[in-house]
């Protein structure tokens, strides 16, 4: 019998082509797919909770997928790590309920940005962003990181793939820049986040701080201007998707009139 299953899964992006299957195959989703066909002997598709960029982290992504597994949960997270590569880790597998859908059923996302002042050492360097000599005013970040948040149109700060969104206003609960030492970490979580939008955010941050882009200039993109030369997007190796809310996070459901 067909059960539904939610399984959170991490990995290090560098190496990969994004978590959405690619033709290369070697997308995230690519590598999970074989590995679970491979124990089934049969194909076995999943379906992610979003898309990461190549070269995009994940600490938390999740996906579903319908599966006739009698032997629970621990037997199959076990099957499953076996065969993915040392990037590719399963955290946690869990029975749910046939409505559940690991995009749809989504409330909202948290994502960190990881910039490290000077070169990041080896073992970092692979999940930060290193400024080399330039220093970044914290302070600075933090005034322009609160103008994103809120209800606001971010079509600025989007990357149209082809396909015109419906909607391009999103709530973003918080957008906030913390250091510690060398490192900086922007934080960023909202209701729902369009394409290389939060590198988008983090690349007119650091703008602000370098006094390229002024307040003034991304509260003009902020009403719903197309994206402009101006907004550079942040290099993917810096991004870590955090985790995927499924419980009501208290959002406002509609955007202000």
């Amino acid at each position: 019998m067909l059960q539904r299953w939610k399984v959170v899964c991490s990995y290090d992006g560098t190496d990969f082509s994004g978590w959405q299957s690619q033709p290369d195959g070697n997308a995230v989703q690519d590598f999970i797919e074989a590995r679970l066909s491979e124990i089934m002997q049969q194909e076995v598709r999943i379906t992610g909770s979003g898309r990461t960029d190549a070269g995009v982290h994940a600490r938390g992504q999740v996906f579903h997928l319908d599966l006739d597994w009698n032997a629970g949960p621990y037997a199959m997270k076990k099957a499953l790590e076996v065969g993915l590569p040392e990037s590719i880790g399963i955290c946690s597998i869990r029975p749910v309920n046939k409505d559940f859908h690991a995009r749809f059923s989504a409330k909202g996302k948290r994502y960190h940005y990881r910039i490290y002042q000077g070169m990041a050492p080896p073992h970092l360097t692979r999940f930060m962003h290193s400024r080399r000599d330039y220093l970044l005013n914290v302070d600075a970040m933090n005034e322009a990181a609160r103008c994103f948040v809120g209800w606001h149109d971010f079509r600025a700060f989007s990357v149209n793939r082809g396909e015109p969104y419906e909607d391009t206003r999103r709530y973003l609960s918080e957008c906030s820049v913390g250091s510690n030492g060398p490192l900086i970490t922007v934080k960023v979580e909202g209701n729902g986040f369009m394409y290389r939008m939060v590198r988008s955010l983090v690349g007119a941050i650091m703008d602000a701080a370098d006094e390229r882009l002024s307040l003034d200039e991304i509260r003009f993109c902020l009403k719903g201007e197309n994206r402009s030369h101006r907004v550079v997007t942040a290099p993917a190796k810096g991004l870590t998707l955090e985790r995927v809310y499924y419980r009501n996070r208290g959002y406002p459901n509609l955007p202000p009139p």
